[in-house]
């Protein structure tokens, strides 16, 4: 029998909607304050609680930082849990939109403890991707390339990397990750809280 988790796996918008409005009323906040901070119009951030709207890993995150949870809580149902044994065959194969450059596989909750976020980024294509505008986020990034190349774009240059390499860097300069080819690149990441910037 097939697993039904195989395959291309579509965003909960609702349950995200749900989520962010529940955070930014816990902390009193008001939709303009957190659109305002995030960088996004409150039609936007309505239209996200609303779960009318997908939106970019990007924008998501930015959302998540300025509502001080990590971003995997948004867009993981899963509760926390002092241990978190996940199959392969039992991980949902896709998160994100893979036309504007990424989509992700959650491999754990990023632990409070810890404040380590371990996800599988699948890098579309360069004939499929679409996405120009680079990335900043408040964690610090490891990052190593499990299957093709990748352009790393950092902070204004751009390092070539290939299968079994490596990098650290910090996820508040701007970045990206750039196809070379036509075929998709598979990198691990760690997003890790860095405890300086808090």
């Amino acid at each position: 029998m097939t697993s039904p988790n195989k395959g291309r796996f579509t965003i909960n918008l609702e349950n995200i909607g749900k989520k962010v409005k529940e955070m930014r009323l816990r902390k009193k906040l008001t939709q303009q304050q957190v659109a305002d901070a995030s960088g996004v119009s409150k039609s936007m951030l309505s239209k996200i609680e609303n779960g009318q709207t997908a939106s970019a890993i990007a924008t998501l995150s930015k959302i998540s930082e300025t509502l001080e949870v990590p971003l995997s809580w948004l867009l993981d149902e899963r509760m926390e849990q002092d241990l978190v044994l996940l199959p392969k065959d039992s991980r949902r194969a896709r998160i994100g939109d893979e036309n504007m450059g990424y989509s992700y596989e959650l491999l754990a909750n990023r632990s409070t403890l810890t404040g380590i976020e371990p996800t599988i980024v699948h890098v579309t294509p360069k004939n499929l991707n679409l996405r120009e505008e680079s990335y900043t986020h408040s964690q610090d990034e490891f990052i190593y390339v499990l299957e093709g190349s990748i352009y790393l774009f950092y902070d204004g240059k751009k390092y070539f990397m290939e299968k079994g390499d490596s990098a650290c860097f910090q996820g508040s300069k701007p970045h990206l990750f750039i196809p070379v080819d036509d075929k998709e690149a598979q990198v691990l990441t760690f997003f890790i809280d860095n405890p300086l910037s808090s």
